[in-house]
């Protein structure tokens, strides 16, 4: 065998050698980005089912029932309203206490709304607490520069795939207990990743008698509106 053929052949044996190792190192890698991946998009769907609670329960205080309907949800976000308590003055100002009180024993018939008119009127030396109507989209997500209300039945990182939502009011203890649920299958939310890790993932899932995705609320039994991620 000559030097030519030796050379060829190390170099053969090398390539080969270097491509076991990239395989082997990429099988080893390929969970860790799936895991790494899948982090990063249950991050962003928790977000929009917490998003969806609040919304809900708002909706709730309102209704006294929940939705089944995102276009409901997205109206009453943009045109609805709700009560808030809103407290005007402090229990800890002793003058301002004395100050409502002397108020209230001089007209017997006062109610928080009248101390609200007088407060408005420029007596910022009281003490109440007066149920406020407010519009939804100047409580919820104020503070949230990215939220999006046209988006919040989008499943993230899809090309439009819908949260599956619905509601229902049930008897439990004899008792009508409205209940919402809104689901976000991995199916969809991990789309475009290892398929088959993921199809491993809802294996083990359904083995574990839980839902193979994230899920907020449930129609099937009261959980206080918990999150599965919780």
């Amino acid at each position: 065998m000559n030097k030519t053929l030796k050379t060829i052949i190390s170099l053969v044996l090398l390539c080969c050698i270097c491509g076991l190792v990239y395989l082997i190192y990429d099988s080893i890698m390929q969970p860790v980005r799936f895991n790494k991946e899948q982090a990063a998009r249950e991050k962003v769907a928790i977000q929009q089912l917490k998003d969806i609670r609040d919304l809900q329960v708002a909706y709730k205080s309102v209704n006294n029932r929940y939705t089944a309907s995102f276009d409901t949800l997205k109206q009453f976000y943009k045109e609805g309203q709700m009560s808030v308590l809103m407290q005007i003055g402090s229990l800890d100002d002793s003058v301002a206490v004395a100050h409502t009180n002397a108020i209230r024993k001089a007209n017997r018939k006062i109610t928080d709304e009248g101390l609200f008119e007088l407060y408005k009127a420029g007596d910022k030396n009281l003490v109440f607490s007066i149920q406020n109507k407010i519009a939804v989209k100047d409580t919820l997500f104020r503070s949230r520069d990215n939220f999006s209300i046209e988006n919040i039945d989008i499943i993230p990182f899809t090309d439009g795939q819908k949260i599956e939502m619905d509601a229902i009011v049930k008897k439990v203890s004899g008792v009508d207990v409205p209940l919402f649920e809104a689901k976000l299958p991995y199916k969809a939310l991990l789309n475009g990743l290892d398929n088959q890790l993921r199809i491993n993932l809802d294996a083990d899932r359904r083995e574990q008698g839980r839902y193979e995705g994230l899920q907020v609320g449930s129609i099937s039994a009261p959980n206080n509106n918990a999150g599965n991620w919780e």
